[in-house]
């Protein structure tokens, strides 16, 4: 067994390594979160409401950051991917990949799903697929605004959402900060997902991931509800749970930055100790820069 593992070993290409912890992270935080989903609904709420789905999303948050975040910090997330590139901590050459990889293990997820619930699906539907109307079940993998929710609203709503999100990423992962231990911070993370859940799932079932709900949507597009999940009021929905997360994520790290991240005194003589050994050795300075970058510390990657 050893033999064969040791020739499947990505060792020696990391970004391939990291790539396939993204996808398998997003797989599993969208088959505990959507899986979740599906049995609510399918069950006329008979097994699931509200509290389950976000418990399951925590969940679902928990297990993805403890499968991956020790290769690739465990974002699970292309918003979050994005902070991370524009705060220094992902080197933005890798940001595609990783966002591919995150969103195939949303897709995949997805089909999983699909597969388990198939005659569930059928029971509850007839074979006539829905995004809207009392027998709707496109909700179970992609999300939808209440009826009253304006797309302003909406847009806001998961901006927001996703700012929370982030800021408290960058708190549980501040060196400087009340930082937990390395195996502690994905349960935190989940938790900090189960109260977005709970406080902001209303208006439009806290997206506040791209992967979560764009490549579940292209699933359910190529898997019988044909044009629906994108035509939904006029075209005007799709793209909010996309575009806005990664605004949010922007707003949450330029916050968290400007309040807190930059005002340590630590990180300001950290920075000149930096500097004062780039000066002195130029060459053990970058040795040791690539050292920490290349790091699988939550910190450094999240």
């Amino acid at each position: 067994m050893d033999r064969y593992s040791s020739k499947l070993s990505l060792r020696k290409f990391p970004l391939l390594r990291e790539c396939f912890a993204e996808f398998l992270g997003t797989f599993l935080l969208v088959t505990f979160g959507d899986g979740s989903v599906a049995q609510a609904v399918l069950s006329n709420g008979g097994n699931g409401d509200q509290n389950t789905i976000a418990w399951s999303f925590g969940v679902g948050i928990t297990t993805g950051v403890l499968v991956s975040g020790g290769v690739s910090g465990g974002h699970i997330n292309p918003a979050v991917s994005l902070a991370m590139v524009c705060l220094g901590r992902l080197p933005f050459r890798k940001f595609p990949f990783y966002a591919l990889a995150q969103y195939l293990g949303g897709f995949v997820a997805s089909l999983f799903i699909y597969l388990v619930y198939t005659d569930a699906l059928d029971n509850f539907d007839g074979g006539d697929r829905m995004v809207e109307g009392p027998s709707a079940t496109a909700g179970i993998w992609a999300t939808y605004p209440q009826p009253y929710v304006s797309i302003g609203n909406g847009f806001g709503d998961q901006i927001f959402g996703t700012a929370l999100l982030v800021i408290c990423v960058l708190a549980i992962t501040d060196k400087f900060n009340c930082r937990p231990s390395t195996g502690l911070a994905p349960f935190l993370v989940g938790y900090v997902v189960v109260g977005i859940a709970m406080a902001f799932g209303l208006n439009a079932a806290f997206a506040i991931n791209p992967a979560r709900d764009l490549a579940p949507r292209i699933f359910t597009a190529c898997a019988g509800w044909g044009s629906k999940p994108f035509s939904f009021r006029s075209h005007e929905w799709f793209w909010v749970p996309v575009v806005a997360p990664h605004l949010g994520a922007l707003t949450g790290a330029a916050v968290y930055e400007l309040c807190v991240g930059i005002h340590w005194p630590e990180r300001y003589l950290e920075g000149q100790a930096n500097d004062n050994a780039s000066s002195a050795s130029p060459g053990k300075m970058e040795t040791a820069g690539r050292g920490r970058s290349n790091g699988n510390d939550l910190e450094a990657r999240l």
